[in-house]
């Protein structure tokens, strides 16, 4: 038993250093050979110098030396001839037991460089060991009554030899009453049994001395032998009979330790002891069984010693041995089979066989993104296993062969709205009750250029003063995009446009990073109001997506213009203007009326009138708004016939812009012109004076018409738009709604003076239609008005006419809006 145990450690051993070397990379290629077992020591295996390219002097200088992990050195290096040889007795059965394979790793050490060489050293078998039996003598007692063929087991021989020096085959000793069977069973093991080959008698023998000698392959032939003594016994001539000779039972796995497993029954016809009868397990039981089941020797029950395992194996066969208590002992042997029932204790498995890393997002359905297989490893039902894939995914499995799956696509994937996917697979067997396992498998989506950027609006509206810097960042656009990577990268460009005839890439340009849209030179409001600008937006995938965004421009008007007179004409009089009144005008009376204009807009062209010096300041005024001038008094004889008068006019916006203009007044005795007051009555006018007053009438009557059609057009629409939006005329402060950007129109009219004009503050560049609706400021006196064309780009001075004519101050403003048409 010493030996026996000695044996096994060295075989574990060996295996684990075995292993050990298997996983250890060497520098070198690996060198392999093969000597038998038991050589005497200082027998050559090999040439180490010579096969690893060493010379015999490396061994000494560079320090050669032999390491064995089996736990001896069995090997060293003749250092003279640069051999590997023999240094202990080599026991291949006590290195690797009876494995077919047995081979010593070995590490070579050289140093100065340092290297490391693995060679191993394969130990064949030799027939160094004969087969043996476990007792030298072995005493059987037999009945003289025992029948003819009844057989006997005998001890097995062992011999711890492999291949074809392992133990063969049985011989015995000649005998006219006995002969031997072998009889072959699991795993290739050779059982011998005694035959009764004829009767008994003790009376003419009583024993029988009998060698079983058992004899292996080997050349030369090794044996071992074992001797039988067959002992007759008297009287006890019957032997137990079980009441099957093959009993079968089947045992569910999980029955707990000492559970009852079958009963077994013998009966002897013989009486007393020779019919009392003791249970037992064959003597030949392997391990495995008799570790899991016992026999009560009394009753012949069988129970359980340890849980059962049906996956490990599924059926047992135990050998029962009924011996009765008489001289000689006879012995019934039955058997049991032990079916090992199946129960539903293993969780399905699910295998990942292969999976895609990344999947694209435009990738069709029925694409392959894994492949998986399930197993269970019960049998039966508890074995059969479907397999669930969550809702909710556009995913799904197809099966394809024995358990085998392919997890597909089953519908448009989008990465923006779900970048990556955790599907749950779960596994259910159909046992009672059903076990089940779950397995996530993760799927990232990878991007597609499948989105164009989007701007954050679709039209921009940008505010912008006139006379700005060139250079200076007018707006900052911008754009994202749902991509990922290079798909997600925006770049700004501007489209080409023409704005009045001249490319928008002259008037600004954009940083194609940011979107940031910078002026190129500075703005005239009074050349140019309103422009829009085509931004586009492009990604950097591929194909490039792109999108489009409108910037609406609007310039701001600045105070950079001063009023500029248009009447009396400076151009035909110089800065000095002769007016001619007669003396005998009365207070009220109008002298001359000064108008101006301002290119400018909004306050910014308010103009007020203000008399800054004159020779008699008591004589006359100037109305602040038009612009007139009157007498304050009645001229007297005692007034100088020649006044002069300075007048400033300043428009509204900050800071202010001024002009004056220089008016001559002489006063004449007798003198009666046009421009008396036209309300005062003229008895009988000269042919030229009836001719112009004529005009003047002619010209009233067709103001007030108009002005009447005018009126009565608004009354209608005002009553109109009453219903729905309120009072249609409102105060000058409530017309102020030009002043918001979100009109799309605004259009201004004054009338501070003779001449009457329509300025346009903003407006939408692609209406097509458009209704005005007019406030009058409830200063105004008179209803008569004249509208001159707007235009951004024509010369005030070139398109409005003087007119002469006495208007109450007033200030007309004209909200334009949207009509769908």
């Amino acid at each position: 038993m010493t030996k026996r145990m000695g044996y096994r450690d060295w075989r574990w051993q060996a295996l684990w250093w075995l292993h050990f070397f298997l996983l250890w990379i060497t520098t070198d290629g690996q060198t392999r050979y093969s000597i038998p077992e038991e050589l005497k020591q200082g027998s050559p295996v090999g040439n180490l110098a010579k096969d690893l390219s060493l010379g015999l002097s490396d061994i000494f200088d560079r320090k050669l030396r032999v390491a064995s992990e089996a736990g001896k050195q069995y090997f060293t290096v003749d250092a003279g001839k640069g051999e590997l040889v023999v240094n202990d007795r080599i026991d291949r059965e006590a290195l690797c037991g009876q494995s077919a394979s047995c081979v010593l790793p070995l590490q070579v050490v050289i140093e100065n460089p340092l290297q490391l060489h693995r060679i191993e050293v394969e130990i064949r078998d030799v027939n160094d060991n004969a087969p043996s039996f476990l007792k030298s003598d072995h005493v059987i007692e037999i009945a003289e009554s025992t029948l003819v063929g009844i057989r006997f087991p005998l001890e097995m021989a062992v011999d711890p030899d492999v291949g074809s020096n392992e133990l063969k085959t049985y011989t015995l000793s000649k005998d006219d009453c006995f002969t031997l069977k072998v009889k072959e069973i699991e795993n290739g093991r050779k059982v011998p049994e005694l035959v009764l080959n004829k009767s008994l008698d003790r009376e003419k023998k009583a024993v029988h001395n009998l060698f079983l000698t058992a004899m292996d392959g080997g050349n030369p032939v090794k044996s071992g032998t074992s001797k039988i003594t067959v002992t007759v016994t008297d009287n006890n001539d019957n032997v137990p009979v079980f009441e099957n000779s093959l009993y079968k039972i089947a045992i569910n796995e999980n029955s707990p330790n000492g559970s009852f497993v079958i009963s077994t029954k013998a009966t002897d016809i013989d009486e007393g002891l020779n019919a009392e009868i003791e249970y037992s397990l064959g003597v030949h039981m392997p391990p495995s069984v008799l570790s899991l089941f016992y026999i009560d020797s009394v009753t012949g029950d069988i129970y359980l010693k340890q849980p059962l395992d049906h996956e490990s194996q599924t059926s047992y066969r135990i050998d029962v041995s009924a011996k009765d208590k008489g001289l000689p002992k006879m012995e019934g042997h039955c058997s049991v089979q032990v079916d090992v029932l199946d129960v539903n204790d293993n969780a399905p498995e699910i295998v990942l066989t292969s999976k895609s890393t990344n999947v694209p997002e435009d990738s069709r359905s029925g694409t392959v993104v894994a492949l998986l297989s399930v197993r269970d490893l019960d049998s039966g039902d508890n074995g059969k296993v479907t397999i669930q894939l969550g809702k909710g995914t556009p995913f799904t499995l197809q099966p394809s062969f024995s358990n085998n799956y392919a997890l597909v696509t089953s519908g448009p994937l989008d990465r923006e709205n779900f970048p990556e996917y955790n599907i749950e697979i779960t596994a259910i067997d159909s046992g009672v009750p059903p076990l089940s396992r779950k397995k996530i498998i993760p799927v990232s989506l990878t991007d597609v250029n499948d989105n164009p950027p989007v701007f954050t609006q679709p039209f921009y509206t940008v505010y912008l003063k006139e006379n700005g810097v060139p250079g200076s960042i007018l707006y900052s656009v911008s754009a994202s995009d749902l991509d990922f990577g290079e798909n997600a990268k925006v770049s700004y460009s501007i489209l080409d446009s023409k704005v009045q005839d001249v490319s928008v890439s002259s008037y600004v340009y954009i940083n194609s990073d940011n979107g940031s849209i910078y002026s190129m030179h500075s703005f005239d409001y009074e050349k140019l109001k309103v422009f829009q600008i085509q931004v586009q937006a492009k990604d950097q995938g591929s194909p490039p997506l792109s999108s489009n965004a409108t910037v609406h421009v609007f310039i701001l008007d600045q105070n950079d213009n001063a009023p500029a007179v248009i009447y009396p004409s400076s151009a035909a009089l110089g800065s000095l203007s002769h007016q001619r009144m007669p003396r005998s005008a009365k207070a009220g009376h109008l002298v001359t009326k000064v108008t101006a204009v301002d290119a400018d807009s909004g306050h910014n062209a308010w103009i007020s009138y203000r008399l800054a010096e004159a020779t008699d300041a008591s004589l006359f005024t100037v109305n602040l708004y038009t612009g007139e001038v009157r007498t304050k008094r009645a001229a007297s004889e005692q007034d100088d016939s020649s006044q002069r008068l300075l007048i400033e006019i300043k428009d509204d916006g900050e800071p202010v812009q001024s002009a004056t203009v220089t008016v001559s007044i002489l006063l004449e005795d007798g003198l009666h012109e046009p421009m008396l007051d036209l309300r005062q009555k003229v008895a009988e006018p000269s042919k030229k004076t009836g001719r112009i007053t004529l005009y003047l009438i002619l010209s009233l009557a067709s103001v007030s018409v108009l002005s009447l059609v005018t009126f009565l057009i608004l009354a209608v629409k005002c009553i109109r738009n009453s219903r729905s939006s309120g009072s249609c005329c409102m105060r000058r402060s409530d017309c102020d709604d030009y002043k918001n950007p979100n009109r799309n129109l605004q259009i201004q009219l004054n009338t501070d003076g003779p001449i009457k004009y329509v300025e346009v503050l903003g407006g939408d560049m692609l209406s097509q239609s458009q209704s005005f609706r007019s406030c009058m400021s409830p200063m105004s006196e008179y209803s008569d008005f004249t509208l001159i064309k707007p235009s951004s780009t024509t010369d005030f001075k070139e398109v409005i006419s003087v007119l002469d004519a006495s208007l109450p101050d007033s200030t007309w403003t004209f909200e334009s809006q949207q009509v769908s048409r």
